[in-house]
């Protein structure tokens, strides 16, 4: 299981679960390798640097799970990395690292059993507030080879990718009253651990660590954003590339690769759950 915490104000998810590679640029546009831009938070020994930092192998086993964290935090602009997933039956095993009042974005990878699907959960905390789960089934499998995880976070909207194919939309309809983060620099923060008591199937799935150790691979980490402490100017500055208006809203393509993933592949939306919440939330009426 793994979870990717793309831009938050205290942590975010590995952003995702993870995300470098040579070809990997920062917004000032050096090649980034993984200590030019990140730092182990915990567990050094579950870390391992592959082909000179430009990709690296998270472990978890009995002893331990680990994580790593950007030594930076950014005010809008693009996260991206490519992952593997951990192969076989990885149900319980997950990713993640949260704080208090937040800002946060989130891909979560709830571990699966073997010859399942494995579901992605993402969720959103905006000046605090979360609850925000929605899941999908991945249409191929995340262990066989490497894909793409990207968060797009702009003064718009803020769009989950998974390759090219947008899994989730959330607008910015502060207008209408409803949260939207954009007071708080983030960063980008990946974790691999145990959550058996709640991941897999809401926790019926526990590890088997006969199965141990668990590994996920990560590379091709890049982050193109407003580096924070840095221009003061540089957050609202609408010439930078991920305001225009290219990506202001899904493009055509965008929008129908949209529609399947939401109707072919979604398990869950917190918008639906009546049970939970008997007052539809309102951006779920304002427009995710």
């Amino acid at each position: 299981m793994a979870i990717i915490n793309a831009f938050g104000n205290i942590r975010l998810y590995v952003f995702l679960l993870s995300w470098f590679l040579v070809s990997a640029v920062c917004v000032w546009g050096r090649p980034a390798t993984f200590l030019q831009d990140f730092q182990i938070s915990w567990s050094e020994s579950h870390i391992k640097q592959i082909d000179q930092g430009r990709a690296i192998q998270l472990i978890l086993d009995k002893n331990s799970g680990c994580g790593f964290a950007s030594k930076s935090k950014y005010m809008f602009g693009r996260v991206s990395m490519k992952i593997k997933l951990i192969p076989g039956d990885s149900a319980g095993t997950m990713n993640s690292d949260t704080d208090t009042v937040r800002d946060e974005l989130d891909f979560e990878f709830l571990g699966n059993r073997s010859g399942q699907p494995y579901t992605v959960q993402t969720n959103i905390y905006a000046h605090g507030k979360g609850d925000r789960e929605q899941r999908v089934n991945l249409w191929f499998d995340p262990s066989a080879d490497f894909h793409t995880y990207t968060i797009m976070w702009n003064h718009h909207h803020i769009v989950f990718y998974v390759d090219d194919f947008p899994i989730r939309v959330y607008k910015n309809n502060e207008a209408k009253g409803i949260a939207y983060p954009k007071m708080q620099a983030m960063g980008v923060y990946s974790t691999l651990w145990e959550a058996d008591n709640w991941a897999t199937r809401g926790g019926l799935e526990k590890i088997d660590w006969s199965k141990a150790p668990f590994y996920a691979y990560y590379k091709d980490f890049d982050i193109e954003g407003c580096p924070s402490p840095g221009p003061a100017n540089c957050a609202s500055n609408q010439s930078n590339w991920w305001e225009g208006a290219t990506y202001q809203a899904l493009n055509a393509m965008e929008a129908r690769r949209y529609r399947w993933v939401r109707l072919n592949h979604m398990i869950y939306d917190y918008c639906q759950d009546k049970p939970r919440y008997t007052v539809i939330p309102p951006e779920c009426l304002a427009g995710i």
